[in-house]
C-alpha cells in the first residue's frame, strides 16, 4: 500500500515539475538565453538534474531501488549514439539524470502532452514524426558532441516476450556513422512496463540496474552492400547482443 501511494506522489511531482519547468523556469532562459543552441543546452542540464531529483526521491520512498553500475562513466560520455533496451518507463529518465547533454529521439505524440511538452520543446528533442528529418536532426545533434539516446525496440518490451528491435537505430548508427555505446537496463521485478498501470506495483520492491557495456559495435563485419542490408544486419546483431547482455547480468 506504502509503495503505490508513493508511486503516486512520485509521478504527481513528475508532472507538476514538468509544468513549472514549462511555466516558469524555461521562459526565464528564454528571456537569458538568444541563442538557440545556448538555449537548448541550459534547458537539458536542468532536465538532467530534475531527473536526478526525481530518481532520488523515487529511491528515498522506497518505490524502487537502483544501481548504475560504474556511473562516472556514463559521465564521460561526450558525442556517442546510446543505444539502450526498454523495460520500463522510467529509463529514459534514469539515462539522462547520469549522461551530460542527453538528447534523445522522442514519439511525436508527446509533443502534445501537456505535463511535458514543454520540457520536450525547450531542450529540442528530436520527434520521430519524420524518418527524412529525424535522420538530419540526429546528425547534427551528434556532430555537435551531444550523446543521442535511442531505444531499438522503439517501445518498452512486452513482458514475457522476447527482443525485438526495429530498424530505426541502425539506420541512425550507419548513417550519422557516429560511435556507439551500449546500454543493458535490467527491472527486477517488472513494473513500470508497457502493460502495466502506475498503480499495479510489484508484490516486492522492484530494483532498476543499468550498466554500459564493455563490447564495441563493430560495423566493419557488415556487408557492402546496399544500405537496407547493413541495416538488417546490424539490427539482428543488436538484438542477438542484448538478448545474451540481459541473459548475463540477470
Amino acid at each position: 500500500m506504502w509503495r503505490i501511494l508513493a508511486t503516486g506522489l512520485c509521478f504527481s511531482v513528475f508532472g507538476v515539475g514538468g509544468l513549472l519547468l514549462t511555466v516558469l523556469v524555461f521562459p526565464l532562459q528564454r528571456l537569458c538565453y538568444r541563442n538557440d543552441v545556448a538555449r537548448n543546452r541550459v534547458a537539458r542540464k536542468t532536465v538532467h538534474y530534475g531527473f536526478k531529483f526525481f530518481v532520488t526521491l523515487m529511491s528515498i520512498t522506497r518505490v524502487i531501488s537502483f544501481s548504475v553500475i560504474e556511473q562516472h562513466r556514463f559521465a564521460q560520455l561526450k558525442g556517442q549514439l546510446v543505444l539502450a533496451n526498454h523495460p520500463s518507463l522510467i529509463d529514459v529518465v534514469v539515462l539522462i539524470s547520469v549522461i551530460p547533454n542527453a538528447d534523445c529521439v522522442v514519439k511525436a505524440h508527446l509533443f502534445r502532452n501537456p505535463f511535458i511538452r514543454g520540457v520536450i520543446q525547450s531542450t529540442g528533442y528530436i520527434s520521430n514524426e519524420s524518418p527524412e528529418g529525424l535522420l538530419q536532426d540526429c546528425e547534427q545533434s551528434l556532430r555537435a558532441g551531444n550523446n543521442l539516446i535511442v531505444f531499438p525496440e522503439g517501445t518498452r518490451t512486452t513482458p514475457g516476450q522476447a527482443l525485438h528491435f526495429k530498424r530505426g537505430a541502425a539506420n541512425i548508427a550507419l548513417r550519422c556513422q557516429a560511435p556507439i555505446s551500449l546500454v543493458g537496463i535490467s527491472m527486477q521485478p517488472s513494473t513500470l512496463t508497457k502493460s502495466e498501470a502506475w498503480y499495479q506495483v510489484a508484490k516486492k520492491r522492484a530494483h532498476f540496474k543499468m550498466w554500459l557495456s564493455d563490447s564495441i559495435c563493430d560495423r566493419s563485419v557488415l556487408p557492402t552492400n546496399t544500405l537496407a542490408q547493413q541495416a538488417r544486419q546490424l539490427t539482428q546483431t543488436l538484438e542477438t547482443f542484448f538478448k545474451q547482455e540481459l541473459i548475463t547480468h540477470e
